[in-house]
Formats: structure tokens, C-alpha cells, sequence
């Protein structure tokens, strides 16, 4: 019982795990895309970050998107420097298993992306996804600037309508200005390219998110 409250409950500072000072080694280019994983990036591009559950499949619902640049999974919304999958898994870190999305504006646009997001997993779990429970499956949107911030959190608003509209639960999803984000192990990186019968618990609600124009006609 300890140990499930331990992952389901954010660490303090002073409990959570020292980490380190060398950043994660990773793979120059991506596995899919053949673009670069790290920075410099092109001037065009914007970035996003999501956490929605085992990251696995989060980054293969991006990647696959027209107009998306690069992928790569990480950890952020924590407070370990530098942290490793098994520190994350202990809950005692804080990170949220998270994909950051680069993309091409011109070609997709910011509530795109966002509506992947919400039809792709269940956001009303709290801290966890399906049978994945822990702090690193809680749904996050961590917005780069004030216009990420109003389309994030008026898109919440308008999905929340969708499913009251279906009797179903209140969204739990935490909307954040971006922190830093860790990237995870060359191994995790496009891991479901490189073993596609691999797990992946991704889940939507089978609710449509309704058309975010609407909401954000610029975005």
C-alpha cells in the first residue's frame, strides 16, 4: 500500500531522488523521421509538450503527423535533474513521462495537435492511464508562451463540454508553462518504430473533440 501511495502522490524536494549532472545520451537523428532529436532546430518550427500516459505511444501518435518535424520522449514537471526510466518508475522523481513535438506551423497547427491529445487518451484518470498508475502517467499540456496557454486551456474547456454532453468524468489534466524537458534513453526513443508489437496503453474516450477554429480562428 505504501509503495502504490508512494507513486501516486508528487515527492517533496526533500524527498525526491538527487539525480545528475550529465545529461542523457541520445540518438543524433530520429528513427522515423531521419531529423534531428536535439536543437538547433529550424527557424520555422514550434515546439510542443505533452504527457498522456506510457510515452511510447504518445510520441507514435505524433510522429506519424503531417507537418511534424521531430519527436522525442522525455521527462519533465518534476524535480530530479537528469533522471533515468527506473528513477521515474519509483514515483520519487515527480517527472511526467512526456513527448515533445516539433512542427511546422504553416503545415499544422498548434490545435492540431491539441486535439490529437485529448481524443488520444483519457484525461480524466488523475495520476494515471489505464492500468499504468503513477505520477509519470498524469495528463499534462506544458504550454511554451501565452497563446499555447490560451488554446490549452480554452481547449480544455470545450473538450470538458464534450464529455459532460456524455456523462463522463472531469478532467484532471494539469496545464503548465513548459519546464525543462530531460530527455529519456536512446532506447525509449521511437521505441514502437523499432518494436512494433510493443505496449502501448494508450486509450481515448471515444469522445470527438469538437473543432478548436472555433475557439482559437488564428491558431
Amino acid at each position: 500500500m505504501f509503495s502504490f501511495l508512494r507513486k501516486t502522490a508528487m515527492p517533496t524536494p526533500d524527498q525526491a531522488l538527487p539525480g545528475r549532472s550529465e545529461a542523457m545520451p541520445v540518438p543524433e537523428r530520429h528513427y522515423v523521421l531521419n531529423t534531428p532529436l536535439k536543437p538547433p532546430f529550424p527557424e520555422h518550427v514550434e515546439t510542443a509538450l505533452f504527457g498522456m500516459g506510457c510515452f511510447w505511444g504518445a510520441e507514435r501518435r505524433f510522429w506519424t503527423l503531417a507537418g511534424v518535424h521531430t519527436t522525442a520522449v522525455g521527462y519533465a514537471a518534476g524535480l530530479t535533474p537528469n533522471p533515468t526510466y527506473r528513477e521515474v518508475c519509483t514515483g520519487m522523481t515527480g517527472h511526467n513521462e512526456v513527448v515533445q513535438v516539433v512542427f511546422d506551423p504553416a503545415v499544422i497547427r498548434y490545435i492540431d495537435l491539441l486535439k490529437v491529445f485529448w481524443e488520444s487518451h483519457d484525461p480524466t484518470q488523475g495520476m494515471g492511464q489505464g492500468n499504468d498508475i503513477g505520477t509519470q502517467y498524469r495528463s499534462g499540456i506544458y504550454v511554451h508562451g501565452e497563446a499555447q496557454a490560451t488554446w490549452a486551456t480554452q481547449s480544455c474547456a470545450v473538450f470538458q463540454a464534450a464529455l459532460k454532453a456524455r456523462n463522463l468524468g472531469t478532467i484532471t489534466t494539469e496545464i503548465l508553462p513548459a519546464p525543462h524537458f530531460y530527455f529519456a534513453e536512446a532506447d525509449h526513443q521511437q521505441y514502437l518504430a523499432k518494436h512494433p508489437g510493443g505496449y502501448c496503453g494508450l486509450g481515448g474516450t471515444g469522445v470527438d473533440c469538437p473543432d478548436l477554429a472555433q475557439i482559437a480562428p488564428s491558431a
